[in-house]
C-alpha cells in the first residue's frame, strides 16, 4: 500500500494541473486563431488591391499611357507580388473543395 498512495497522489496532481491549465491553453489557441484570421483578411485585401493595380496597368497600356516595354516590366513585378501574396494566403487557409469538383467514386 505504500507504493499505491504516491501513484494516486501523482495522478490526482496531474489531473488538477491539466484541469487548471485547460482554459489557458484554449485562450492561447483562440488568440492564435484571431491573429491568423486578421492576417488572412489583410492578405485578401492586399490580393484584391494587387489585382486592381494589374487591371489599372493593363488599362494604361491599352490607352497608350505606357509603352509595351514599360508595361511588361511593371506587369511582371505586380504579378510576382501577387503570387507571393497568394502563396502566403494558401499557407494560412485550409484547403477548400472547389465548386464543381467531382465527388469521389463510391459515394
Amino acid at each position: 500500500m505504500t507504493v499505491i498512495a504516491p501513484i494516486i497522489i501523482i495522478a490526482i496532481l496531474l489531473f488538477v494541473v491539466w484541469f487548471v491549465g485547460q482554459p489557458l491553453r484554449s485562450r492561447v489557441a483562440d488568440e492564435a486563431d484571431r491573429r491568423d484570421e486578421g492576417r488572412i483578411a489583410d492578405l485578401r485585401a492586399s490580393r484584391d488591391a494587387k489585382y486592381r493595380q494589374i487591371r489599372d496597368l493593363e488599362m494604361d497600356q491599352r490607352t497608350g499611357k505606357l509603352s509595351d516595354e514599360e508595361w511588361r516590366g511593371l506587369d511582371r513585378e505586380l504579378r510576382a507580388e501577387a503570387v507571393e501574396i497568394l502563396n502566403e494566403l494558401d499557407q494560412l487557409t485550409p484547403s477548400e473543395p472547389q465548386e464543381g469538383a467531382a465527388e469521389p467514386a463510391g459515394r
